[in-house]
């Protein structure tokens, strides 16, 4: 779905590179969490998946369409749902069902299908009760999942998270990463997601760590954070579930090293007590 060919980037005016020969593949339908410390790539990177930046060398393939080429950038925006930060700086329309027909209306959908994939898209990310809401009104989580139906209006094959829980508190962070998630099982869509947060990198099937704009590891959650000391010289944590599991099998305690979540860990622990 997504393939990056000896991708190397660099900001006009900066003396070092952002990217620095990416070659990475992300199948349809997988759940991808990209990790790295501030400046080491991730942002920029993400930004290549819709063609908001260019390769200054190499070639980013989205299903197949090749983002350098102009007549592709429509098509490729349709497919690539993105997310950013700022939850308010995403909303263009004061109520939320208005707001979530924006793209589809700017694509010249059909008022009839719009109605559809409006009801739709709130549906799926459980806002249908705030159709009619102010959308100034809501909280910062509810924003982020009204984003998130805003792009699922206009039907994409790809999510991109640019660290889309970094401004929210934990309830709100909860509420979006569950709906991701609920899209991603559930609707087989496929994910991309950058986050500072080693607790969310768990959630994904697969997960990348970049620094100085390369790729130093890659695998899944449980092979990346097996290697807490190479984390830890790149600037970089395990969970804090991930240490708490650590240390009772350091003790003695008979553990599996699978455990990732706080449910994982009281379910292991629970025959012992």
């Amino acid at each position: 779905m997504i393939e990056f060919r000896n991708v190397h980037f660099q900001y006009e005016g900066e003396d070092a590179p952002a990217l620095q020969g990416i070659d990475l593949v992300v199948p349809d339908g997988s759940f991808l969490a990209i990790v790295g410390h501030n400046g080491s790539g991730k942002s920029t990177l993400s930004k290549h998946i819709n063609g908001l930046l260019l390769p200054t060398e190499g070639q980013v393939l989205v299903d197949g369409l090749d983002t350098k080429e102009e007549k592709n950038l429509l098509s490729i925006r349709q497919q690539v749902g993105m997310v950013f930060q700022n939850p308010d700086n995403q909303l263009v329309t004061t109520i939320v069902e208005e707001d979530v027909a924006f793209g589809p209306e700017n694509l010249g959908v059909a008022p009839k299908e719009i109605r559809r994939r409006v009801d739709d898209a709130l549906q799926k990310v459980g806002m249908s009760a705030y159709a009619g809401s102010a959308a100034h009104k809501l909280s910062g989580g509810q924003k982020q999942r009204v984003a998130i139906a805003g792009m699922l209006a206009m039907e994409p094959k790809i999510l991109v998270l640019d660290e889309a829980t970094a401004m929210l508190d934990s309830q709100g962070r909860q509420e979006l990463l569950q709906t991701v998630y609920d899209l991603h099982q559930r609707n087989g869509m496929t994910v991309v997601m950058i986050t500072q947060y080693m607790e969310e990198a768990v959630m994904a099937d697969r997960l990348v760590v970049m620094s100085g704009g390369k790729l130093v590891m890659d695998g899944t959650p449980v092979d990346v954070f097996s290697r807490g000391k190479e984390l830890c010289d790149l600037g970089l944590d395990v969970p804090e579930i991930v240490r708490i599991r650590d240390d009772l099998i350091e003790s003695g305690i008979c553990l599996p090293n699978f455990i990732l979540t706080d449910s994982q860990l009281a379910e292991a622990l629970c025959p012992l007590l």
